[in-house]
């Protein structure tokens, strides 16, 4: 009831269209714009051409990898940003590669406020990130919304509290494997986050910092909890399920 009351009463306030125009991060063709890090690996190596462009869409791949072994992976866009309106348009696809954790089934997500790749670690598993989750159903009848939070290395504050759980679902109703999702998120610094899935609000929360935890093999430099997430890095997430992105754009929000 409290998440209901706060969908309704609660609206973020964006600059309107004509002062902020849209702009494709990823332009179709190549992944120029991008950076890989693999757990595992350096920045930059994109081990068995995980991510590729094929057919104008991003695709996540496994055919070059045997046994998963962790190397969970993420794709970053170039640049922070702060204040912005994400679209992202998904559709998981294939079969879990064999050796990934049986909870990465038909999941996977969009980082936001990332810090940089390059201060990731070869053997950090997890961005200090938060993310936007994508789940699909597990056809067994169950609910499985998407659109929820997760916080690796990071902590939320849901209905003026902190959050002291890792994932946060949605209020999303559940899609299959196969279809194509519209997924939408809008972020104001370090105040008000917003999920959008297919035209409906779904989440909301405030104040991302850096803490709780997940996150393992990172340099304890960049370790600083209770630090505000004002901007950061934005990253397509690779679990060890094969999912397509077709469309990535971005409005960006920032005054």
């Amino acid at each position: 009831m409290a998440l209901s009351l706060l969908l309704i009463t609660c609206k973020p306030s964006t600059p309107s269209t004509e002062e902020a125009a849209w702009i494709s991060l990823f332009n179709g063709k190549d992944l120029n714009d991008w950076v890989v890090k693999i757990h595992h690996h350096d920045v930059g190596i994109n081990f068995g051409n995980t991510f590729r462009v094929e057919d104008g869409m991003i695709k996540v791949r496994y055919d070059q990898y045997g046994d998963f072994q962790d190397q969970f992976a993420h794709l970053y866009f170039k640049q922070p940003f702060s204040h912005f309106h994400l679209v992202v348009e998904y559709r998981f696809t294939g079969e879990l590669q064999r050796g990934a954790p049986d909870y990465t089934m038909l999941n996977s997500g969009v980082m936001y406020h990332a810090l940089d790749p390059h201060t990731m670690l070869k053997e950090q598993d997890w961005p200090i990130s938060v993310e936007m989750q994508f789940l699909a159903g597990l056809g067994d009848g169950q609910p499985r919304p998407t659109g929820n939070m997760c916080s690796p290395g990071t902590d939320i504050v849901y209905n003026g509290t902190l959050y002291d759980g890792h994932c946060l679902n949605s209020t999303s109703k559940t899609y299959d494997r196969d279809a194509w999702v519209r997924a939408e998120l809008i972020v104001l610094g370090d105040s008000l986050v917003t999920h959008i899935i297919e035209g409906d609000t779904v989440l909301q929360y405030t104040h991302p910092t850096i803490g709780g935890g997940v996150v393992h093999g990172y340099d304890s430099a960049v370790w600083k909890p209770g630090t505000a997430l004002k901007e950061g890095f934005i990253a397509l997430q690779s679990e060890g399920q094969p999912i397509d992105f077709r469309k990535v754009e971005l409005r960006n929000l920032a005054k």
